[in-house]
């Protein structure tokens, strides 16, 4: 019995010792996260990525998108505590109202997102949405969360076939899909908590925190004009747009507070 239980006391031993490494404090919130990754690495990632969306993405020429996304890019980048940052904002055409960030400091911002963003500061609440994702580091502690999850199915696994004497095949998967459902809840964890610290940094950048909250009302408003189905909330990565609305309210005075300071 010890013999087939080495591989999984070597397993978890391993994972604690992991988490006990990579474990470090989220900025703002305080949340403890662990991430395996090396920020320069991550960096590195980013780069590599915005290169190449640069090379297949049509940038966009319209002058006053790009005066604007620069203004608010610059204001922001002086607030947002990115380590050895090179900023870069870039605006694509692309219809759909998005925006996206990458570790580094490379902003990308879609054409359609002006139709729902509509004013500076709705835009600087989009853009520090998304660089808060860097700061937390977001990224690198989904790829961390990644690998337990995957050592905990594959150890919970072996418990499981050792005892049914089954192939493994079917409680693995079972396993696997409830961690799928777990990765889900988490990654809409982190955009409440990546909206709750733009609030912060727009506040701070000199806007004010409040428009966050109209902006996902306007979000919202799209979405039912546009006739989008919403994904059962389970299975959603993204929160819905009512939840990030209420949580926003909740944390609003902790913003505005940065926005009183002189």
């Amino acid at each position: 019995m010890k013999r087939q239980c080495a591989p999984l006391i070597a397993l978890a031993t391993l994972s604690v010792c992991l988490i006990a490494v990579a474990c470090r404090t989220v900025p703002e919130t305080g949340r403890k996260q662990v991430n395996f990754m090396n920020p320069a690495d991550e960096a590195a990632l980013g780069l590599t990525e915005f290169n190449k969306l640069k090379q297949e993405k049509p940038i966009s020429k319209d002058q006053g998108y790009n005066a604007l996304v620069q203004r608010v890019g610059d204001r922001l980048s002086k607030v947002m505590p990115v380590p050895n940052a090179e900023w870069e904002f870039v605006v694509f055409e692309d219809p759909s109202p998005n925006a996206f960030a990458l570790p580094g400091g490379k902003v990308g911002v879609h054409t359609g997102l002006f139709q729902i963003s509509q004013n500076e500061a709705g835009l600087a609440a989009v853009i520090g949405h998304e660089v808060a994702h860097v700061v937390a580091r977001h990224s690198g502690e989904r790829m961390s969360q990644g690998v337990l999850s995957g050592a905990a199915v594959l150890g919970a696994g072996y418990v499981l076939n050792k005892k049914t004497g089954s192939n493994g095949v079917i409680p693995t998967a079972a396993l696997g899909g409830a961690a799928l459902l777990a990765t889900k809840a988490f990654s809409r964890k982190q955009e409440l908590e990546a909206d709750r610290m733009g609030a912060i940094f727009m506040a701070r950048a000199g806007y004010d925190p409040q428009e966050s909250v109209e902006l996902w009302k306007r979000f919202a408003a799209w979405r039912a004009q546009s006739g989008q189905q919403s994904t059962p909330v389970f299975l959603a990565s993204h929160p819905l747009d009512e939840t990030r609305i209420s949580e926003l309210q909740r944390y609003m005075p902790e913003a505005l507070e940065d926005y009183k300071k002189p």
